[in-house]
């Protein structure tokens, strides 16, 4: 049997509902296959952690994470009680930074049985491959003087290695989908970094000769996925580009609130992590209704990342026939608890078993 040791960090708010209930989803497909097994061990850090010690997670807490294959995470942030920039910089950046998951994949998808808020969705099923450790999240800059005199400053840093790694990564992946990889850029106005992040892409085009391109600028290219997102197949962005085009992504699906995404260490010499789109949720924490889905598809993306890409699918497919069937939670317009979405998709999963 091939067993894997996740790290499990529920987090915040509806974290701790929906993480369990992914685990329950990705257990019963270990079951069926017979020959994968997990073992999870749940860290508390959290907002309340921060609250209680003054950190998001303790000093040793990379070092502690390290000793795991991959890291299954729910959501982080309470910003009533903690300010956002000091819950994300001091959990979730943190990890991606120091576990150097320097690719962000998110993907959408029109699936079956979820209504899109747009008239005219077509069959869109495209990801978008985010560079995740830099660009203009990078921590180079400040803040002097104060009232009218007060200045902000913000630098975005852009190296070759890790643009083009990003960029192979996604014509890789276009290689196993549909052959198309569409550049977001703003060269017409930021001067400097996208220029250069349009050289970097002709660059790495040419190595992947068989794969079609094309560039838009990102004001543009939110546009179309409204208007036409059926045209993309695999979008590859900078790390503020992706973060944005990604939540239009989950919103054009129907509900952010299942968007899910993998934070890649793509040379695998640390854990991955998986994590879904959507936030703490505070306003329906504790109430039972919220939407594992999200948290779900979370874990079909560590399958894939394991190499078990057919128990993904089966767990996508399980996904869409739940959805299929109506048991959906309020969010989308149904009245299914958490547990029930969560009891459907496995009496689904153990039906195709």
């Amino acid at each position: 049997m091939e067993q894997f040791e996740i790290a499990v960090i529920p987090g915040d708010g509806i974290g701790k509902e929906v993480v369990p209930a992914a685990i329950r989803v990705l257990e019963a497909v270990a079951d069926i296959h017979g020959g994968l097994g997990f073992r999870w061990t749940s860290f508390p850090w959290s907002c309340d952690y921060y609250l209680k010690h003054g950190v998001m997670m303790p000093e040793d807490g990379i070092e502690t994470l390290q000793g795991f294959h991959q890291i299954f995470l729910g959501a982080v942030g309470m910003p009533k009680l903690v300010p956002d920039h000091v819950s994300l910089w001091g959990l979730l950046i943190k990890i991606r930074r120091a576990l150097h998951q320097s690719i962000n994949v998110r993907p959408a998808k029109l699936l079956r049985g979820l209504s899109s808020p747009l008239r005219d969705p077509g069959e869109f099923d495209f990801v978008v491959v985010r560079e995740n450790s830099e660009g203009e999240y990078s921590e180079i800059g400040g803040r002097m003087h104060r009232g009218t005199d007060e200045l902000a400053m913000q630098t975005a840093v852009f190296t070759r290695k890790a643009t083009a790694r990003a960029m192979h990564y996604a014509f890789e992946l276009a290689s196993r989908r549909r052959k198309h990889v569409t550049s977001a850029t703003k060269s017409n106005g930021i001067s400097h970094s996208m220029p250069f992040w349009d050289d970097v892409f002709q660059d790495v085009a040419q190595a992947h000769q068989e794969i079609a391109t094309s560039k838009h600028h990102i004001d543009a290219l939110a546009a179309f996925l409204v208007m036409k997102p059926q045209m993309f197949d695999v979008i590859v962005a900078s790390n503020l580009f992706g973060d944005i085009l990604t939540d239009l992504g989950g919103a054009i699906m129907g509900s952010i609130g299942i968007a899910p995404a993998a934070n890649l260490n793509v040379e695998r010499s640390y854990p991955s992590m998986f994590e879904p789109v959507h936030g703490s949720a505070p306003d329906i924490a504790g109430q039972g209704i919220a939407n594992p889905l999200g948290q779900i598809w979370t874990g079909k993306m560590m399958l894939d990342f394991l190499g078990f890409e057919d128990l993904g699918t089966l767990v996508l497919e399980a996904m869409e026939a739940t959805l299929a069937s109506g048991v959906k939670t309020p969010d989308l317009g149904g009245k299914a608890t958490t547990t029930e979405v969560t009891d459907e998709v496995i009496a689904y999963l153990r039906r195709r078993a």
